[in-house]
């Protein structure tokens, strides 16, 4: 039975593609800074009719005894870890890199850049030692070299993960690891992440042309989760990109919104 550990997984995408990795009888490891979200979670996955172990674990991904004890823990109680995505981020206030506070600043650099480099460099070494297994890094705003005002250092540090991954894609190759790594590319999702920043519940007010693109461009993460988890079940190519807001679907979304209106801060709910 084959094992996936995802990052930030107590809420919003990382829970979505993890409740997917369950109902196929995956073991699923939970993994958050939020003991009260992991526990509900926890809960959650235990409803869900499948097979393998669930794991949970409260971690901080900027410190490396704790992704140390989550990968040793891991691999003792389920025999390996076959799939890892690095899913944990904080979003940037919204205001300019000049009016962050420095330790704004080094702590989204530690959790959405350092993090990932981080993890991805523990998980390397154990599926090197094992002969197999899937990393993938989740890209966003600024992977693509996007500009938004006040999104420019979280931007920078995704700008960052593509290269990173990129890198790490041809190194496995190179030195023959038998490791797939890819990224996965959710486009803008509605969720909490979107109006609060650095992970703290503190409020984003988003503007009014921001919200006319996240109605036009947005999805809830349940839908994106199915899209991504079928292709990284069956994902047997290295350095694969898993995206679900292609230019194709962007375009579409533009040119039918008239007919198509959506309100995700009005309108439509989500339970």
């Amino acid at each position: 039975m084959k094992t996936v550990v995802i990052t930030g997984s107590a809420r919003g995408f990382g829970f979505e593609m993890l409740k997917l990795f369950r109902k196929k009888n995956f073991n699923v490891v939970l993994c958050d800074i939020s003991e009260k979200s992991l526990d509900e979670s926890f809960e959650k996955l235990k409803e869900i009719d499948g097979k393998g172990k669930i794991l949970s674990f409260k971690v901080d991904i900027t410190k490396l005894e704790d992704v140390k004890k989550l990968i040793s823990i891991t691999i003792k109680d389920t025999g390996s870890i076959d799939i890892w995505i690095n899913n944990a981020g904080v979003n940037q206030p919204n205001m300019p890199i000049w009016e962050l506070d420095n330790s704004d600043i080094e702590r989204l650099i530690d959790i959405d850049l350092k993090g990932t480099i981080m993890c991805s460099n523990l998980i390397m070494k154990e599926m090197i030692k094992q002969g197999s297994g899937q990393i993938y890094n989740v890209e966003g705003h600024g992977s693509n070299n996007a500009l938004i005002t006040g999104l420019s250092l979280y931007g920078t540090t995704k700008r960052a993960i593509t290269y990173f991954t990129e890198a790490l894609a041809h190194e496995a190759k190179e030195k023959n690891t038998n490791v797939l790594v890819g990224k996965i590319t959710p486009g803008i999702m509605i969720t909490n992440f979107i109006n609060t920043s650095l992970g703290d519940g503190e409020k984003i007010e988003l503007d009014e042309k921001t919200k006319k693109i996240y109605n036009i461009l947005g999805d809830y993460p349940e839908d994106i989760a199915k899209y991504v988890v079928k292709r990284v079940i069956k994902n047997k190519k290295n350095n694969v990109k898993i995206a679900w807001l292609t230019n194709r679907r962007a375009m579409w979304r533009f040119m039918t919104v008239k007919f198509n209106k959506r309100d995700f801060f009005n309108g439509d709910k989500h339970e």
